[in-house]
């Protein structure tokens, strides 16, 4: 028997190559468990849960103020220079304000509505309101493009502001609002994935946590990539139902 060297088997362990790779390729695997699959799971349901909510808060607040707009601006139907300017003025100041910052502002708000600042429920409330007077300008312009000879025939006929909303305004520009929500919709998703830096919740809180504090870039990358595909899902699917909706492919 020939003579070794104490230690020099634990030695070669800690230096062969082949072990750090396979402690690698562990390391990785362990990443993507069963409760990481979960995890991201539910980071989509709440990212969805934040975006549609939202979305549909923001045009409660959003469609009255971009009707409004479209009625007291200059050649409206209800033309008024005070209320129109009043207006634009709180929808530029809003659409300034960034994001995260606004998301601060709110915590107060939130509180009072919410109970509490945190989690994908209390990012609804900064969510809306960064969304509404985006929407309210989105619907401004969507509804100017509707001809104003179609808009005349129906004041000819003695139809009320009302009807004519409604009946006229809304229904002839609904390709281009359906174009509109689609645009918010990726806006929003991508305002609820900014939110994850204060715990909002979601996929952006995922990436977060363990992308950027844990130096997880498998997980971040997957998290990337989830957001980019629901945004295109959703860009997809308004561009379809445009599509169909457009009479003057008809």
């Amino acid at each position: 028997m020939g003579y070794r060297i104490p230690g020099l088997r634990e030695y070669e362990a800690r230096n062969n190559p082949w072990n750090h790779f396979d402690g690698k390729i562990q390391e990785e695997q362990e990443m993507w468990d069963e409760a990481m699959v979960v995890m991201l799971l539910e980071g989509i349901r709440d990212t969805l849960y934040m975006t549609l909510l939202s979305t549909l808060f923001g045009y409660v607040l959003g469609l009255p103020i971009g009707i409004v707009l479209t009625l007291t601006d200059q050649g409206g139907l209800r033309q008024n220079r005070a209320v129109y300017r009043i207006f634009d003025v709180i929808v530029n100041i809003s659409r300034s304000i960034p994001f995260l910052i606004l998301l601060i502002l709110v915590i107060p708000l939130t509180r009072f509505l919410v109970g509490k600042s945190y989690g994908p429920t209390a990012t609804i409330v900064p969510l809306t309101l960064a969304a509404a007077p985006f929407i309210g300008r989105m619907v401004e312009s969507s509804l100017k493009e509707v001809p104003q000879g179609v808009i005349d025939a129906a004041v000819s006929m003695g139809a009320k502001t009302g009807t004519i909303v409604f009946k006229v305004l809304l229904s002839e520009a609904r390709t281009s609002l359906i174009v509109g929500l689609t645009i918010v919709l990726g806006t929003i998703l991508g305002y609820s994935a900014m939110a994850g830096v204060v715990g909002g919740g979601g996929l952006g809180d995922i990436a977060i946590r363990y992308g950027y504090y844990r130096y997880e870039t498998g997980v971040m990358v997957v998290t990337l990539i989830v957001i980019v595909a629901l945004v295109q899902f959703m860009q997809w699917l308004g561009m379809r139902i445009s599509s169909r909706l457009d009479h003057r492919r008809e």
